[in-house]
């Protein structure tokens, strides 16, 4: 395995299955125009071995690789890991493989020999691609973490408050007073650091979120 060593070991990487070493050189010289550490690997099993998926980037191999093909390799690792985007490339590119290719959950699959600018673009974009889902994942889970802290009657104000119910609506469903869901509510609306009820709302919405 080639490794092109960043002074962070939380940048994201640009992971390579390609058993073709002049493409891999090819791809590294790419790697240190876009300021992205690089980790290249041969075949499909020996970046299985060492993937890690709390690692961010994204993952550049051949359509065809020795052993398990680069659609295998997308197809096994969608069934663990359904985020880390991936660019396909193929010296033998055409309708059907690419159909396959996107079916299995590719970005985009390129034409070799691809040309810098169309390569660097699929490279960023991917990264872009996993950056977003990233952040979305965290805004998620600090939600999440919020919304958790709430007690049981609190959070039963919030999940009426999201539905739309007024705090009539919500007193008569719970058989106590208005005043009672007012209070719960405050606290609960003290608690989320929220101010206006779209602030419930987004957050409700990020914590369904599944992309």
């Amino acid at each position: 395995m080639e490794n092109e060593t960043s002074t962070q070991e939380s940048a994201a990487t640009l992971f390579v299955v390609d058993d073709d070493g002049a493409v891999v050189s090819a791809i590294q010289g790419v790697a240190r125009l876009l300021g992205v550490r690089m980790d290249a690997y041969r075949s499909a099993d020996e970046f299985l071995t060492s993937y890690d998926p709390e690692r961010p980037g994204c993952l550049l191999m051949d359509y065809k690789l020795p052993g398990m093909s680069g659609l295998e390799l997308l197809q096994k690792l969608r069934t663990f890991d359904d985020s880390l985007p991936v660019v396909m490339i193929s010296g033998h590119a055409n309708v059907k493989t690419a159909v396959r290719a996107m079916q299995a959950g590719a970005i985009t699959l390129l034409e070799k020999p691809v040309e810098l600018d169309e390569l660097c673009y699929a490279i960023q974009s991917a990264m872009a691609v996993d950056r977003m889902r990233r952040q979305k994942a965290v805004e998620q889970q600090e939600a999440k973490n919020l919304v958790d802290s709430l007690t049981a009657k609190e959070r039963q104000v919030f999940d009426f408050v999201v539905e739309g119910k007024t705090n009539k609506e919500i007193a008569k469903t719970l058989a106590v007073s208005v005043r009672a869901v007012e209070d719960r509510r405050a606290r609960m609306m003290t608690k989320l650091g929220a101010d206006y009820l779209s602030d419930l709302i987004e957050m409700h919405a990020k914590m369904r979120s599944r992309d």
